[in-house]
């Protein structure tokens, strides 16, 4: 229990401290002579400090499970905020930064520099005193709305009892895991491995759809009000500055460039998928009519993909299970991801949060490079999607980068959309720690433009497709590997369905778009219109899937962002062999030249250097099948 009890005086050395710390730094840069180039130093010393205690505090208000210390992190959370925003409104700092000569500066600081002038005006700094108290109020108001926003959904767990006859489909070890109650009855989570597992495999179509609804209703009516003030006050908050909309305010730190642009790339994509998704809805509804179902729905989309996927392409996804019990999966994603980036992992006893937790440092060349925490099961209270969170930046010769993965995965079979889901966060990890190495704080890390964060996450999945790499960890009980031919069928049904999920995923996009451009009075009428516009799948009536989209906190109008990686990542990936993922010349340019800048660089020229030419279309394209 030593190693639980500990991580609570995290808050105090690493919050508290560190923000008490941070207000020291700041009187310091405030004295500091004009034209000073100690005061950017001092700058990233504040900036790090503030980082500390930022990040502390956002996780284990997200994970631990003593209520009193996630209201005590909370806290915290508001205190950085609120410290964050008087620092960018400070003209004294502002005053010191802007006297110093970018000329003196060698490229680092001149980033540094330009970076932090560019973040002072976007807080209004250079506006007078009534307006910059308008953004201080408002700054304050967003991080406590935001934290409501996710507390309801991370607290909001409920669950829908259905007949133990309605579990047929299900594993059988899905069903050991859901004994019936004395009146025949189970409950079914909104937990992501009751759920999903649920919806994909259960034949009973009124169950299907009852379990549906309680999941696509999660955060409803509470988060309702709290969003549309969320979307309010960011509006107010971008008027304020004479911004459009917040998108365009939000874009313009992006890759994307402006607000508008979101549109035209939902819009672009979503025309590139059309006939190939509706196609694929084709086939679905021809399978559904053997069951009498004339539609497909949320309770219907899953559960008729695999059905499709089972027999159209001789994949079973619950035989599919058999080959990836966790544990394996976990050492497997460990081994293939040293290989490939030249690392190594060694397990340490280190302070948590809960004894699910796992800790293993990492190295390179014998030489520390971080540390990395796995948090990967669901409990009550947790962040209940899949994510990683910095603990500690890193920044060269001072501190080594600590992240934390935060997934929900069973413990016992995953299914391999599991598997891949796994990679994919693991490659945010990878970032993190690879990236720490930075003489400032600001670009440590994935701190690079938001739109390319997902596009290494995204291309380490192929790892997760690969036949010769499944066989390395996937086994069944008696240790056969996967077979390389069933691998071949799983890819080719992926293929199936993969046109309709990008429309699904465009829908995703253009309500995070439009709820923040338009700020809907009716925002369910107003979610309906969207998903007529670019879902193919029907929505379920009377249901409220935006109270429980968390990414409408954390990604705002920018859940474009995915996509938009997508495609850089497919053109990352078109750099390697398929026949030879591991081969160290390829595999370690990419760690250096992509991944271990961080944010030193703009990512298009990052992308550019590893791949000798800017980022395309091309491998994208070919694989939507344009």
């Amino acid at each position: 229990m030593g190693r639980l009890v500990a991580v609570t005086d995290w808050l105090e050395e690493r919050g508290t401290e560190r923000l008490k710390a941070a207000g020291d730094l700041v009187a310091a840069l405030r004295d500091a002579p004009l034209g000073d180039p100690t005061a950017l130093e001092l700058w990233n010393d504040v900036s790090l400090a503030l980082a500390d205690a930022s990040s502390v505090a956002s996780l284990l208000a997200a994970v631990h499970p003593d209520p009193d210390v996630v209201a005590r992190a909370e806290r915290i959370e508001i205190e950085t905020s609120g410290f964050a925003t008087d620092l960018h409104l400070d003209r004294e700092v502002f005053d010191r930064l802007s006297a110093l000569d970018p000329d003196a500066l060698d490229d680092g600081g001149r980033r540094v520099l330009t970076d932090a002038l560019r973040t002072f005006r976007r807080s209004g700094v250079d506006r007078d005193e009534e307006t910059r108290e308008q953004v201080r109020e408002l700054d304050q108001q967003l991080t406590e709305l935001g934290q409501r926003f996710s507390r309801v959904i991370r607290e909001g767990r409920r669950t829908t009892r259905v007949t133990a006859e309605a579990l047929a489909g299900l594993p059988a070890d899905f069903v050991e895991a859901h004994p019936a109650d004395a009146d025949g009855y189970v409950e079914i989570s909104t937990d992501y491995p009751d759920t999903h597992p649920f919806l994909a495999y259960a034949h009973d179509r009124d169950a299907r759809l009852a379990v549906a609804r309680t999941f696509y209703d999660l955060g409803h009516p509470d988060n309702d009000e709290v969003l549309r003030e969320l979307l309010d006050l960011r509006h107010r908050r971008a008027r304020l500055l004479d911004y459009e909309d917040w998108p365009s305010f939000d874009a313009e730190v992006k890759m994307i460039g402006s607000g508008p642009a979101i549109a035209e790339f939902v819009d672009r994509i979503s025309d590139a998928a059309a006939d190939a998704g509706r196609r694929d809805l084709g086939v679905l509804l021809e399978r559904a009519a053997q069951d009498g179902v004339e539609e497909i729905d949320l309770a219907s989309s899953r559960y008729y993909l695999e059905a499709v996927k089972r027999e159209h392409h001789g994949v079973d996804a619950q035989q599919v299970r058999r080959y990836f019990a966790f544990d394996r999966v976990h050492d497997g994603l460990l081994a293939v991801t040293a290989r490939l980036f030249g690392v190594t992992y060694e397990r340490v006893e280190a302070p948590v949060w809960h004894e699910d937790v796992t800790s293993f440092d990492v190295l390179l060349d014998g030489e520390p490079l971080g540390r990395i925490h796995l948090d990967l099961h669901p409990r009550a209270s947790k962040y209940n999607h899949a994510a990683q969170f910095t603990l500690v930046p890193g920044v060269r010769g001072r501190q080594l980068p600590e992240g934390v993965l935060v997934c929900n995965f069973p413990r016992g079979l995953m299914e391999h959309r599991d598997v891949v889901t796994l990679f994919h966060e693991f490659g945010h990890l990878m970032h993190h720690t690879l990236a720490g190495r930075q003489d400032w704080v600001r670009f440590s890390g994935v701190s690079t433009e938001w739109d390319f964060v997902e596009a290494p996450s995204q291309m380490l999945e192929e790892w997760a497709w690969d036949a010769d790499v499944l066989r390395t960890f996937a086994t069944d009980a008696e240790g056969e590997p996967i077979p390389a031919d069933l691998v071949a069928r799983m890819r080719e049904a992926e293929e199936f369905g993969k046109a309709f999920l990008v429309r699904t995923q465009m829908f995703y996009a253009a309500l995070s778009y439009y709820f923040h451009l338009e700020r809907p009075a009716d925002l369910a009428a107003r979610m309906l219109e969207l998903y007529d516009a670019y879902s193919l799948v029907r929505p379920l009536p009377d249901t409220h899937f935006y109270a429980g989209f968390g990414h409408l906190e954390g990604y705002s109008s920018g859940y474009y962002t995915y996509m938009w990686s997508l495609v850089i990542a497919k053109d990352l990936f078109s750099a390697f062999d398929p026949a030879a993922l591991f081969a160290p010349e390829v595999a370690t340019r990419y760690r250096d030249a992509v991944l271990a800048p961080g944010g030193s660089a703009d990512a298009a020229d990052l992308v550019a250097d590893f791949l000798g030419r800017p980022y395309d279309t091309r491998a994208f394209e070919a694989w939507l099948g344009r």
